[in-house]
C-alpha cells in the first residue's frame, strides 16, 4: 500500500504517495548558500563568473541525501539506464558504449540498454563512469538541481562521476559551464589552472585550446591543489583548467553544470531581430567574389551603418522575449506527479494548499482586459479580474484556496483547478 500524506486545509482526504522534498525546511539554506557557503549577493560580486571557491565540509555525509555509492549502484543495476544516461572514461578518452551496452531483453525492444556485469569489469579495471543527466533521473539530484536553477536563474545540469582505486579520470580540461564539485564520497586530488581562454562560449570547447590547456597543466603552478574529502565543494567558473584523481578507494563527485546566460545571448539576440530590416537582407551582387576583402568591404561599410540605424530600434522587452524563449526550454521545473495531482483536483475545496512549481519560468503581464501568462512553451490568458489572484498564486509562496484577493470562491477554485491542470501550480508541501 503506498503511504497516505494528508493535505492542509482540514479536509483530511488523502493523497496517494510520498510529498517531493522540493523546498529546504525552514530554517535550512537554500541550494546556493548550501554549496557556496555565502549569501547569494556575496557570491555573486566575489566569485560568479569570476575565481573558484573551496569549501570544506563540517559533515561528512553533508551530501549522501542527494546520492551516495549505495544509489550509484542502483542507477547501473536496477533503474534501465541507456545511453547517453551513462558514459565510461580510460585514460581520458571516452570508451565506445558498445562494450558496455546491448539488447534489454524480453518485453523492451531497446539495443543500448546498461549492462551492469559489463561495466563492472570496465570499472574494475581502472575505468571511470560517469553517470549523466542525474537532474533528470535521480529524485533527490532532480529536486536540488531544480531549487539551484531556481535561485541562480540559469539551466542546471548534473552528473556524477564514479572513480576507481587511484585512477585518474580525465585529462586537465575545462568546461564551457560553471561548475560545483560536490565530494560525495572518497578522496579526489584536484589541480586547478588558470584559464587560457576567459569565459568560453559553448561552441569554444578546451580541445580548441589543446596544446594551450596542456602547456598550463604542465608548467604553471596551479592555483588550487588539494584533496576534496565528503562534504567539500569546489565551484570553478567556466574556462578554468581542471583535474582530478581518486586516492585510495573509490572516489565519487557530483558535478552540477550551470549553463551560464552570457551577454554573447544578447547578441545573438539582437543578429536576430534587426533581420526584420530590409536593408540587411539584402543581396550581394552578383557575381561577387567573397574572398576579396576590396569587393566586401563597401558591402560592409553598409551593413555597418544599416546596423548602426537598426540596433537601437530593437526594445529590451523584444530581446527579452528572444532570450527567455532559449532559457526557460533549458531546464524542467520540478516534476509533476499526475496522479496525486488528478486526485487533489478532483477533491479541491476551500482550504486547500497549492503553490507554483518550484523553477517553473514564467511572467504575468496586463494585456486590455485580459490576464497573460507566459510560460517556456505557451501563453495562457485569463480575464483582467484575475490578475491579483495569477500573482499571488505564482509568486513562490504557499496561497490557500479561498483567501486569494479579487476572488470569490467558486471563482478561485475554477482558477485554481485550471492552474493545477496546466502544471504551474501544484499541491503544498508538508514541512
Amino acid at each position: 500500500m503506498p503511504a497516505e500524506v494528508t493535505r492542509p486545509g482540514g479536509a483530511g482526504r488523502p493523497v496517494l504517495g510520498r510529498p517531493a522534498p522540493t523546498a529546504p525546511p525552514p530554517g535550512a539554506p537554500g541550494a546556493l548558500a548550501r554549496v557556496t557557503g555565502l549569501d547569494a549577493d556575496t557570491f555573486g560580486a566575489r566569485h560568479w563568473g569570476r575565481e573558484p571557491r573551496l569549501v570544506r565540509g563540517a559533515d561528512p555525509d553533508g551530501f549522501r541525501d542527494l546520492l551516495d555509492l549505495d544509489g550509484v549502484d542502483e542507477l547501473l543495476s536496477r533503474r534501465g539506464l541507456r545511453t547517453p544516461f551513462l558514459r565510461l572514461a580510460r585514460n581520458g578518452s571516452v570508451v565506445d558504449s558498445g562494450s558496455f551496452t546491448g539488447p534489454g531483453g524480453a518485453g523492451a525492444e531497446i539495443g543500448d540498454q546498461v549492462h551492469d556485469d559489463k561495466v563492472a569489469a570496465l570499472f574494475a579495471d581502472g575505468t571511470t563512469v560517469v553517470l549523466q543527466a542525474l537532474h533528470r533521473t535521480w529524485p533527490a539530484v532532480i529536486d536540488f538541481a531544480t531549487l539551484l536553477s531556481d535561485e541562480l536563474g540559469h539551466p542546471v545540469q548534473a552528473n556524477a562521476y564514479v572513480t576507481p582505486p587511484s585512477s585518474r579520470g580525465f585529462s586537465a580540461h575545462y568546461d564551457v559551464h560553471d561548475v560545483f564539485v560536490l565530494q560525495l564520497a572518497g578522496r579526489k586530488h584536484w589541480t586547478v589552472h588558470a584559464p587560457v581562454h576567459a569565459d568560453p562560449l559553448r561552441d569554444q570547447p578546451w580541445n580548441a585550446h589543446a596544446t594551450a590547456v596542456a602547456a598550463r597543466a604542465r608548467d604553471d603552478t596551479p592555483v588550487i591543489d588539494t584533496v576534496l574529502e565528503p562534504g567539500d565543494v569546489m565551484y570553478l567558473p567556466r574556462g578554468w583548467l581542471h583535474a582530478a584523481t581518486a586516492l585510495g578507494d573509490v572516489s565519487a563527485h557530483l558535478t552540477v553544470g550551470v549553463h551560464v546566460v552570457t551577454r554573447y545571448a544578447l547578441v545573438e539576440a539582437l543578429t536576430a531581430l534587426v533581420a526584420r530590416d530590409a536593408a540587411l537582407r539584402a543581396s550581394l551582387p552578383l557575381g561577387i567574389d567573397v574572398s576579396d576583402p576590396e569587393q566586401l568591404a563597401p558591402h560592409l561599410d553598409a551593413v555597418r551603418s544599416a546596423l548602426a540605424e537598426a540596433l537601437p530600434q530593437v526594445s529590451a522587452e523584444d530581446v527579452a522575449r528572444r532570450v527567455r524563449g532559449r532559457v526557460w526550454t533549458g531546464g524542467r521545473p520540478e516534476p509533476v506527479r499526475p496522479v496525486a495531482v488528478a486526485t487533489f483536483v478532483e477533491h479541491l475545496a476551500t482550504g486547500d494548499g497549492v503553490r507554483r512549481r518550484v523553477g517553473l519560468r514564467h511572467r504575468v503581464a496586463r494585456r486590455g482586459e485580459q490576464v497573460v501568462l507566459s510560460l517556456p512553451d505557451r501563453q495562457i490568458t485569463l480575464p483582467a479580474a484575475t490578475e491579483a489572484a495569477v500573482r499571488a498564486l505564482v509568486s513562490g509562496t504557499t496561497c490557500s484556496v479561498g483567501s486569494l484577493p479579487g476572488m470569490d470562491e467558486a471563482d478561485q477554485l475554477v482558477l485554481v483547478r485550471r492552474l493545477l491542470r496546466e502544471g504551474v501550480l501544484v499541491p503544498a508541501t508538508h514541512a
